[in-house]
């Protein structure tokens, strides 16, 4: 096996471990979102923490930290945090349909973005692949009465977070680190509160690790859950063509949706059907501009390449 298949493998096991993952968060529903979001971030602040122990790069925490680049971390940790925390929230509240639309459409926003904020310009198909996501939104807005709020927050969350992590020259497993190290704090501080019940969120009855066994055996996944998958993601993105990863990516929120519908028992309707299908249209163009880039980025150094080699 090549490294270009391994890292195609590495990229679909990363992409079906998030895409199941609703499962896991429906399953520990009784658990409060805020003391979840708490334990995956200390639970991913270990689990990291003790890969880069491992590897000899806990100096690169450092480093980062105390380099000019650790407000935009400060940033990027806030939105991903809050991408977390709604994720969270979405699934328990059985909104784990909409959840996946906002992971298909994210792609969409990243292009909005680096056009109202860098000056980016948009190809003809990723102006038709936006216009399009915008109609799926209307259209559900107007099938459901009530606009994606779960959606487009995922999404735009999601977006911010990657766009101001473009920035952030360390590698993933080392910013992700500092990401929640620097929200650490606030998950000790609210699980103190929760634990000791001192705190509760609407009523909720928390302070579950160590008083509940499945809650103390199953809350620990949430940083394997969350940190493998980037592993697996960031090793194999190494290895493949960006056209091929934008692909792949797909696989994530279409588990997420098949998950939500056919194992949780969520509602979807026609008007989902119709929304769906205008954004896997617009994903389809949003590739095809992918895969034509990519291959004429590649085929000036293919040229370059053959033009030195010399006929014996």
């Amino acid at each position: 096996m090549d490294q270009a298949t391994k890292g195609v493998w590495a990229v679909l096991a990363a992409c079906s471990i998030w895409g199941v993952a609703p499962l896991y968060y429906k399953h520990l529903a009784y658990v409060p979102a805020g003391e979840m979001l708490a334990h995956r971030t200390l639970w991913t602040l270990l689990f990291f923490g003790l890969l880069l122990a491992v590897q000899g790069r806990l100096r690169d925490i450092g480093r980062l930290l105390g380099g000019a680049e650790r407000w935009r971390v400060a940033i990027s940790a806030s939105f991903i945090s809050v991408n977390w925390g709604i994720f969270i929230v979405a699934i328990q509240a059985g909104h784990g349909v909409e959840a996946s639309l906002g992971y298909y459409i994210f792609p969409l926003v990243a292009v909005v973005l680096g056009v109202v904020l860098l000056k980016e310009r948009l190809t003809a198909g990723q102006a038709v692949a936006v216009g399009l996501a915008a109609l799926a939104v209307c259209v559900l807005t107007y099938g459901l009465g009530v606009a994606p709020v779960v959606a487009l927050a995922l999404a735009v969350t999601f977006a911010i977070y990657g766009l101001v992590k473009r920035g952030i020259r360390a590698g993933a497993v080392v910013s992700v680190t500092v990401e929640v190290l620097m929200m650490a704090p606030l998950a000790i501080i609210w699980l103190v509160l929760v634990q000791g019940g001192w705190a509760t969120e609407f009523g909720r009855d928390g302070g579950w690790f160590g008083h509940q066994a499945q809650a103390t055996l199953l809350l620990p996944l949430s940083g394997l859950i969350t940190g493998g998958p980037l592993i697996l993601f960031s090793w194999g993105a190494q290895r493949v063509q960006l056209s091929t990863l934008g692909l792949t990516q797909y696989l994530n929120p279409s588990l997420q949706a098949l998950c939500a519908v056919v194992v949780l028992g969520e509602p979807f309707t026609r008007w989902h059907a119709v929304a769906f299908a205008l954004i896997w249209v617009a994903l389809a163009l949003y590739s095809a501009e992918m895969w034509r880039k990519d291959r004429a980025a590649r085929r000036p150094a293919v040229s370059v390449a053959t033009s030195g080699a010399v006929v014996k």
